[in-house]
């Protein structure tokens, strides 16, 4: 979770709607950067960037598109909310010098406030008359998205409230969601200022696309959202521990990694799903997971306290390396975990790697993800399954759980995907659905309706 700053911002840019107000709590030592960044404005992106002509070309083509349901208006209000402490800290600077410039040439008006405490994007989505935008803009990592969709959720009016579009700017560490709404662009794998632009074309272009979403119970009763993923064991412990290392950005993640596999261990838990495509099986009565906080109904999810239902899969081994139940193709700019995804089509890209992975496999299993490769090592222990639904239960408090890169108590906890959840800038008005995951070869001491690379 990026850490925020102390000094809470609302910041219009040019063309910002008039009725959009500027925080009147601001004093005189705010003025000055307002000014820096009004002066900044005046510069023209043909005049320092070679993005001008793509802008322009991206405006004909929103006036002319035949679908504007499908992308945002123009011209454009957005809201940013930017994480200044986010990665190595360079969020605001990175907005001015890059985004900006961009958002000025495309027409895309805004008022950018920064935060400045955990779940403070969190309390101002919640609070926020989302009328007044036409798309919020989350610059900084993962973990900020995280907050503005949980925010979103538990409004009253949550159902429309969450189709409120979200645009994913990369600022923080991980990157992963962005990374993946760039690779569904069609873009190459790049990372930081790189990676910023592209994201930013995207923003520009204005195109939108329904993304799933993930719907999680927790054993002590909370009901939360993920956009990303949720990773149990040695993922979750590099993301975790490695937090101490956020000044080296991106980099933090290989530290980590070669930390935790120098102390390798392995956690004890039982993991069960249900497969993607697998006959539908009815729920006794009474037994559906009740319906008493916001959100969209889990009707494949029954109670943590029985047992899952008869169409599902129980894995027969109890000792994991790691668990990672996945949305999106990447679990980091540079980890390209799950070429075979799209972030539509309802599915739960669910990955575990059972005890007894030699160290050295491990290792050439996380250098091959950068490009998507790793299942092409035919690890035995690695195994992979589309799904729709999950549960993991882990039999003691020593492995660490996240999701969407932010830390959990260690308990019991079961989710569902839910297609089309919510809508994400992604720079085209429609993606192609992803195709059925192909099946991998199932080795013999795999459970039922395994796939095993």
């Amino acid at each position: 979770m990026e850490h925020a700053s102390p000094h809470p911002l609302t910041w219009g840019g040019a063309g910002e709607s008039p009725r959009q107000p500027r925080d009147p709590g601001l004093g005189e030592a705010d003025k000055e950067p307002r000014a820096e960044a009004a002066g900044e404005a005046c510069v023209s992106i043909a005049a320092r960037s070679p993005l001008a002509p793509s802008l322009r070309e991206f405006r004909t083509k929103i006036t002319d598109a035949r679908h504007p349901s499908r992308f945002l208006p123009s011209p454009c209000r957005v809201l940013v909310l930017l994480n200044p402490r986010g990665g190595t800290g360079k969020a605001l600077q990175l907005f001015r010098n890059r985004v900006q410039p961009m958002l000025q040439e495309a027409g895309v008006s805004f008022t950018l406030r920064l935060t400045e405490r955990r779940n403070h994007a969190r309390e101002l989505v919640r609070d926020e008359d989302l009328s007044s935008w036409d798309a919020l803009v989350v610059m900084s990592g993962d973990g900020l998205m995280h907050e503005v969709v949980n925010g979103l959720m538990e409004r009253p009016d949550w159902e429309t409230a969450i189709q409120k579009p979200l645009c994913s700017l990369p600022a923080g560490s991980g990157n992963a969601l962005a990374a993946s709404v760039n690779h569904y662009a069609g873009n190459e794998q790049v990372t930081n200022e790189d990676l910023l632009t592209n994201c930013t074309m995207l923003l520009c272009r204005r195109g939108i696309s329904p993304m799933n979403l993930l719907s999680l119970h927790t054993a002590s009763g909370s009901r939360l959202f993920s956009v990303l993923s949720l990773g149990w064991g040695f993922v979750a412990d590099v993301d975790v521990e490695s937090e101490k290392y956020r000044c080296l950005g991106k980099i933090r993640f290989t530290l980590g990694t070669f930390l935790r596999l120098a102390a390798l261990r392995t956690y004890q838990g039982t993991l069960s799903y249900l497969p993607a495509g697998a006959p539908s099986s009815k729920i006794p009565p009474g037994s559906p997971l009740a319906h008493d906080q916001p959100g969209p109904m889990d009707s494949l999810l029954v109670p943590l306290e029985q047992p899952v239902p008869e169409n599902w899969t129980v894995v027969p081994e109890h000792e994991f390396v790691l668990v990672l139940a996945l949305l999106h193709s990447h679990l980091g700019s540079e980890m390209f975990t799950a070429p075979m995804a799209r972030g539509t089509g309802g599915v739960i890209h669910l990955f575990y790697l059972r005890a007894g992975v030699p160290r050295s496999m491990l290792l050439r299993l996380f250098m091959a993800m950068e490009k998507g490769t790793h299942m092409d090592l035919n690890c035995p222990n690695l195994v992979y399954v589309p799904a729709v639904a999950f549960r993991l239960e882990p039999h003691d408090t020593r492995g660490m759980l996240t999701v969407d890169g932010e830390q959990l108590a260690s308990e019991a906890i079961q989710g569902q995907v839910h297609p089309e959840g919510f809508q994400l800038v992604s720079g085209c008005p429609e993606l192609k659905p992803s195709p059925e995951p192909s099946p991998l070869s199932c080795s013999e001491n795999s459970a039922s309706s395994e796939f095993t690379s």
